[in-house]
């Protein structure tokens, strides 16, 4: 079969590899989508991955065209997501159903290969069913839906809140869709980039800000009358927007960071300030899983979907095929553009 696999940094190769076969416990996956995360340029183009060679690629959904003796609740045609966690379910936080926070995980596409390839045998536990009317490319945005989705949750934010996003990526722009749908209603969207503000207007959100341009904290005064909002999600990773998360919550505020930030985080004293005597909280949030696995995250990112309440559709802006992976790993890495979503088709669109 086609994969890509990754022998370095800045080193992959679409080669001809051997086809997987499942184990007992597992399927085999027909591989139909699977997207660019924010986490695979810099795994790809600086860090690396936990191992090599790999196939990179963790987002991702397929057609079952084989099933492991032991696997039942799967057939042959059936359409699913994956969730890329594998965790070890014997550390204490696995016991206690916190799997984002295993100890001792395998993950599909840094740490396993994964699914920048033509199939890829997967655990069936991983599997998340999709609808027949579900578009496979759809089904491989799950992922980062999830991931915004446990954002809202660990910040445990709901209609009654107004809300701050920082940062419209995938994940970034999932959070606004997820926050119109559950009925809040005043969204403000921060980013430096008029394109992805203007996907997130199509999202939902209320009131757009460009970080390049205008005053974030005065803005947000202007919006919620010197108030600032009662929730902010932080999903860009940038240093400023980390303590301009701080800056613009309202008294006994929540803030979620999810956003990696690779760099230094020097927060200034009156942000400090602002988190005493406000009473802010502020909260991480790493990954989706939660139990039982993979989690709330992915059964309600699933039907959300179905319900036509998030659509993926304004995310994707790349649409292409397996063996454009390399090269558009080298524009990324040398010739910026824009992009969102970038969805590649191993066995075409």
């Amino acid at each position: 079969m086609k994969a890509v696999q990754m022998f370095a940094v800045k080193d992959l190769r679409v080669n001809e590899v051997e086809k997987p076969a499942p184990q007992d416990d597992e399927v085999l996956l027909k591989i139909m989508a699977v997207g660019v995360c924010g986490s695979d340029i810099p795994r790809i183009n600086h860090k690396g991955p936990h191992v090599l060679p790999v196939i990179p690629g963790h987002e991702f959904a397929g057609e079952v065209i084989e099933v492991g003796k032991e696997v039942t609740g799967w057939e042959v045609s059936d359409r699913a997501a994956v969730a890329p966690l594998i965790p070890c379910n014997q550390c204490e936080w696995c016991e206690q159903g916190l799997y984002s926070l295993c100890e001792d995980y395998k993950y599909y596409g840094s740490r396993n290969d994964g699914a920048f390839a033509e199939y890829l045998a997967v655990k069936a536990e991983n599997l998340l069913k999709l609808n027949k009317t579900t578009p496979f490319d759809w089904g491989a945005t799950v992922d980062p839906a999830a991931n915004a989705i446990h954002a809202f949750f660990r910040g445990d934010i709901g209609k009654e809140d107004t809300l701050t996003v920082f940062g419209m990526g995938a994940i970034g722009l999932f959070a606004i869709q997820y926050a119109k749908a559950i009925g809040i209603t005043k969204i403000i969207a921060v980013d430096i980039n008029t394109e992805k503000l203007e996907t997130a207007k199509s999202c939902g959100a209320d009131y757009l800000i460009n970080s390049g341009n205008e005053s974030v904290i005065e803005k947000i005064k202007e919006y919620t009358n010197g108030d600032g909002t009662t929730a902010v999600l932080e999903m860009s990773g940038a240093a400023i927007a980390q303590v301009q998360a701080v800056q613009v919550a309202a008294k006994m505020g929540r803030i979620v960071y999810l956003g990696i930030n690779n760099g230094n985080l020097d927060i200034p004293n009156d942000a400090i300030n602002k988190i005493l005597r406000g009473q802010l909280s502020i909260i991480g949030s790493w990954n989706s899983f939660s139990n039982p696995f993979p989690g709330k995250e992915w059964t309600e990112s699933v039907r959300l979907m179905e319900e036509g309440k998030l659509n993926p559709d304004k995310l994707i802006t790349h649409r292409l095929e397996l063996d454009d992976v390399p090269e558009v790993f080298r524009k990324i890495d040398k010739e910026p553009f824009h992009f969102n979503k970038i969805m590649f088709y191993p066995h075409g669109e």
